[in-house]
C-alpha cells in the first residue's frame, strides 16, 4: 500500500538558500502528500564531509524515506551506500538516495535533469562540438548528459587542469575517449569560434560571485549557451549572449527536473514537471540566494 506521509532530506554545506525543501513540498501538497523536508547542513552542524556516512545511517534510523545529497558529500556518500544506480556508478557521483527496507541506494538525477532540461528548451541545437567550462561535480553531470543526448566531441575545460583531465578520463571510458578532450582556458578564442555550443558549469554568474565566464567577445551568434546556474535565472552570461543572438538555456530547468526525479525515486508517484519549473521560477525570483 502506498504511503501518503515521507521524510526526506539535503545533506551538503551551506545549504540554508536551498529551494529544495519548497519544491518538495509543494508537490507533494498538491498531490495530496505530507511530505517533510529537513536541510542537513554540516557546516552548521560543525563536522566535516567525511561524516556524511554517519547521517545517512541516522536518518536511516530514524526513519527518512530518502536524502538528496551536494556539494561536499557527493563522491564521499558512495562508500556508505548499498547500491548505486548505473548512472550514479558511471559518473562517481550521488544527489539522490533512497531509503527503503533498510537499504540505502545512490542515484543521480543531476544527469537526467539536465538532459530534460535541454531537450525542452533547445531541441534542436547542434552538438558536434561543445565546448564546456567546468569540470567539478555539477560539470560532471552536465558532460555525462550531453554526451548522453548525442554530443559528437566535449572539449573540457577547467580552472584546475588536473581535474578535467580525471573526468575526461572517466567520460572517454564510457562513451569513447575520442568523444571527449581538455584544453587550456587560453584555447577558448579558437574553440568557442568553431564551436556549436558553451556549456557553463562554474559558479561564476551565482550571487556571490558575479561576472561572466567568458571574455564576452567569444560570444557569436552561431554559438548556443547552456548554464547551470540558477540563483539568479538570468545571469550576466546569458544576458550577454541573448545579446549577440545566441540561443540560450538557463540553469533553472536542470534544478526542477532534478528535482522531479528525485521526487518520483522518494514517492513513488509521477510529479507535475510543468507546475515544478513554475514553482522553480517564482521562488528563484523572490527568495533570497543568500543567507
Amino acid at each position: 500500500m502506498a504511503k501518503d506521509s515521507y521524510l526526506v532530506g539535503l545533506i551538503g554545506s551551506g545549504i540554508g538558500p536551498s529551494l529544495s525543501p519548497a519544491l518538495h513540498e509543494r508537490e507533494a501538497d498538491r498531490l495530496g502528500l505530507r511530505c517533510l523536508y529537513r536541510l542537513i547542513d554540516i557546516a552548521e552542524l560543525g563536522v566535516p564531509p567525511e561524516a556524511v556516512g554517519d547521517l545517512v545511517r541516522a536518518a536511516r534510523d530514524l526513519g527518512f524515506d530518502g536524502l538528496n545529497i551536494t556539494h561536499p558529500c557527493k563522491q564521499l556518500v558512495i562508500g556508505h551506500l548499498d547500491a548505486l544506480a548505473p548512472q550514479a556508478e558511471a559518473l562517481g557521483a550521488v544527489n539522490t538516495v533512497v531509503l527503503d527496507g533498510g537499504r540505502a541506494v545512490g542515484h543521480n538525477t543531476d544527469v537526467t535533469g539536465f538532459a530534460a532540461s535541454f531537450a525542452r528548451g533547445l531541441p534542436d541545437a547542434p552538438l558536434e562540438r561543445v565546448v564546456q567550462l567546468g569540470a567539478g561535480g555539477a560539470g560532471a553531470a552536465v558532460a555525462h548528459a550531453t554526451l548522453t543526448l548525442g554530443a559528437g566531441r566535449i572539449t573540457l575545460v577547467d580552472a584546475l587542469p588536473e581535474r578535467a583531465a580525471a573526468l575526461a578520463g572517466t567520460l572517454g571510458r564510457h562513451f569513447g575517449a575520442g568523444r571527449v578532450g581538455t584544453a587550456d582556458p587560453a584555447e577558448l578564442p579558437g574553440l568557442l569560434a568553431r564551436a556549436d555550443g558553451l556549456v557553463h558549469a562554474t559558479p561564476t554568474g551565482m550571487a556571490p560571485h558575479p561576472g561572466l565566464p567568458v571574455p564576452a567577445e567569444l560570444l557569436h551568434p552561431g554559438l548556443w549557451v547552456a548554464e547551470v546556474v540558477y540563483r539568479p535565472l538570468e545571469t550576466e552570461l546569458l544576458r550577454t549572449a541573448r545579446a549577440v543572438g545566441c540561443a540560450t538555456l538557463d540553469g533553472g530547468g536542470m534544478a526542477a527536473f532534478q528535482a522531479a526525479d528525485a521526487f518520483r525515486l522518494f514517492t513513488g508517484r509521477e510529479p507535475d514537471t510543468t507546475r515544478m519549473l513554475a514553482d522553480l521560477a517564482e521562488l528563484a525570483d523572490t527568495v533570497p540566494a543568500v543567507n
